[in-house]
């Protein structure tokens, strides 16, 4: 009996271990997908595309499979449960437009001026946002330490902004001038905000729908959207912008890469990161994102990786851990 017991124990701790090995994994490779999404970008405006047309091709590859991703989900057991009322679709339009459709095009926008470095730096100042964004809107208090650790971030945000006003080669553009990295720098840091926003509004809604359902329906407006604006700017400019026609196949190649590997796979990737390790443990994990981008850069787009660099990423990753700790 005992023996048994033992080998019962071991199976189940066997699992435990696999299981959170597959979690790990699953929550890595999620997050070097979402930083892929800006070297994918940079390598389309190599080959001719603008932004509109970028963010268009990407919405317009992945939007049948987030169709098909929220008709799955809808025929679980807990949609049925909990169907989508009319303030929850019209919540759900809103959440689309601001935390995917805007950002994506702002954050795309502001990809054509800087590097992909700075920018994903930028992005990880969501927690930051979200957090001054509590204070200003819903009254809440921040404790000291929490204004050192967003300091620290903030600080190395600057860093790497700086790396790129010393860098004349930018991954895709040479800048004109600091002019450039600075519009370039708020359209992401815009693109931060607005999902910022996302974040704080779908808290209610999240628990309603789930988050899965929530945002594949979210996606699916956003990438209508998308669609809608591409068609438009390029019907208004006569053509001057959101151009497709003239662009090799290997930029739709990477728009259909864009739509799957850095768009709707790494949803489910951190779903399963989160199922196996928990939503704290999963975020950690997700750090490895902007390292990941820095290497990226460098192999795909020559982006130079310096200690400047790699300092003001430190700054940003260890304020952003901070953060985490001082409100858990």
């Amino acid at each position: 009996m005992r023996v048994s017991e033992r080998l019962a124990d071991a199976r189940e701790s066997l699992q435990g271990l696999t299981g959170r090995q597959l979690g790990f994994a699953a929550a890595t490779a999620g997050a070097v997908a979402f930083s892929g999404k800006a070297i994918v970008a940079k390598l389309m405006y190599r080959l001719g595309a603008d932004a509109v047309s970028t963010v268009g091709m990407r919405m317009a590859y992945a939007l049948p499979l987030f169709a098909a991703l929220a008709w799955w989900v809808s025929r679980s057991e807990e949609a049925r449960r909990t169907p989508l009322g009319r303030r929850d679709a019209w919540q759900v339009a809103a959440l689309g437009f601001c935390g995917y459709y805007l950002a994506s095009t702002l954050d795309f926008l502001g990809l054509q001026y800087i590097s992909a470095s700075l920018e994903r730096a930028i992005l990880y100042l969501n927690p930051t946002l979200v957090l001054l964004l509590s204070v200003v809107f819903l009254g809440h208090r921040v404790r000291w330490a929490a204004v050192g650790a967003m300091a620290l971030a903030y600080a190395g945000v600057v860093v790497v902004f700086l790396h790129d006003l010393s860098s004349l080669h930018l991954g895709v553009h040479v800048a004109a001038g600091w002019h450039d990295v600075l519009l370039g720098g708020a359209l992401v840091f815009a693109s931060a905000l607005s999902y910022a926003v996302y974040l704080m509004g779908s808290g209610t809604l999240v628990q309603r729908l789930g988050s899965l359902r929530l945002v594949s329906y979210a996606s699916c407006m956003a990438c209508v959207l998308c669609i809608v604006q591409w068609v438009v700017v390029h019907q208004v400019s006569g053509g001057q912008a959101g151009g497709w026609a003239h662009l090799p196949w290997q930029a739709h190649a990477l728009s259909v890469l864009n739509a799957v590997a850095c768009t709707v796979l790494p949803i489910w990737l951190v779903m399963q990161g989160v199922k196996h390790l928990g939503a704290s443990m999963a975020s950690q994990v997700g750090m490895i994102g902007p390292l990941s981008t820095l290497w990226m850069a460098s192999v795909w787009l020559g982006e130079p990786i310096t200690p400047q660099l790699l300092l003001g990423t430190a700054a940003i990753l260890g304020g952003v851990v901070l953060l985490a700790r001082v409100k858990g």
